[in-house]
């Protein structure tokens, strides 16, 4: 899949996103899919038992050799780490404790992000939320690449060095893109987090802090996993932007590959959303779809095609609340 020529721009379109108008659509026609908007309770015990496990983990690496420590690191750590990223953002839709219970999410999502050792939960939430409200919007989707990556990363050497880096470019994004005024919650979230990274490194030796934040790097650079960046939005044919995967890597990552289903139904929890493609399958089954996230970053990264430019991207007019 790819395009006839190299891009030197986002793909700009003039039209709102698909997703609003397909739930809609939906949900007249299946009004049985609102009860799949409820909490998912199992993530309580997910992610408590994903959390005691990289705490054991600090444990039994403390005294490894480097090698090791960085082969676990890579092979252990990372797939926990990044599968902990993706609990974060089922809990920034409320999906642990009901849009009743905010600040119980927010406290849920604190608490998993202490095996990750970079504060990340809050922070996600406030911008993961335009990336919904606002797919594509220029100025206001951080997960828009900005144009001077559309502009360098275009051979495979930087696109691979680009994939490599994007916790880096995740990080400094939203600084560029759509900065925000730090909140209270951003700030309780970065003290917590310093807190439990000085209590592991007291008790357990830097070897420990090294497996926790290094591993959580690894995990959303070059790994499988990460494919699902690639994935979701990057338009590997015109006129599509965003798509779903459905290979068993969806088991460590709370089903975020069927992200056609999400943008449709962020209410519904990822427990739900094979329910949703099976009710609704007429919508979802001609849709563009992934059986390899592995498959994705090579072809990204080979095909000269395909670049951070190959985006849609859409102006926004009329009045926008922003936090």
């Amino acid at each position: 899949m790819g395009n006839a020529l190299a891009r030197e721009d986002f793909e700009w379109v003039y039209t709102d996103q698909p997703h609003a108008d397909r739930r809609k659509e939906i949900l007249a026609k299946y009004p049985e899919i609102k009860a799949l908007m409820k909490p998912d309770h199992n993530l309580l015990w997910i992610v408590t038992c994903m959390v005691i496990t990289q705490f054991i983990a600090f444990y039994l690496v403390k005294d490894l050799d480097w090698k090791w420590l960085m082969f676990w690191t890579y092979v252990f750590g990372s797939c926990i780490s990044h599968s902990m990223t993706l609990a974060i953002h089922e809990i920034s839709h409320n999906a642990a404790f009901g849009n009743c219970k905010p600040m119980w999410n927010r406290c849920f999502g604190i608490f998993a992000n202490l095996p990750l050792g970079l504060p990340y939960s809050i922070s996600f939430k406030r911008y993961h939320l335009d990336h919904h409200r606002y797919l594509g919007g220029d100025g206001i989707d951080v997960d828009i690449p900005t144009d001077f990556e559309g502009w360098f990363f275009c051979t495979p050497i930087r696109k691979l060095a680009w994939i490599i880096l994007q916790p880096l470019f995740y990080t400094i994004r939203p600084l560029c893109i759509n900065p925000k005024p730090i909140s209270r919650l951003e700030v309780i979230n970065l003290l917590v987090q310093l807190a439990f990274n000085a209590l592991v490194y007291h008790f357990l030796g830097v070897k420990s802090v090294v497996y926790m934040l290094v591993g959580s790097i690894l995990g959303l650079g070059l790994h499988p996993i990460s494919g699902h960046f690639i994935a979701e939005h990057y338009m590997f044919l015109k006129g599509h932007e965003t798509y779903s995967y459905y290979g068993p890597l969806n088991y460590l990552t709370f089903n975020v590959g069927y992200h056609n289903e999400h943008h449709d139904f962020p209410s519904v929890p990822g427990k739900n959303l094979p329910l949703v493609r099976k009710i609704a399958a007429e919508y979802y089954d001609p849709l563009p779809q992934y059986t390899s996230w592995v498959k994705v970053l090579y072809d990204f990264i080979m095909d000269d095609t395909l670049s951070p430019y190959s985006r849609v991207k859409r102006t926004l007019t009329g009045d926008i609340k922003l936090e």
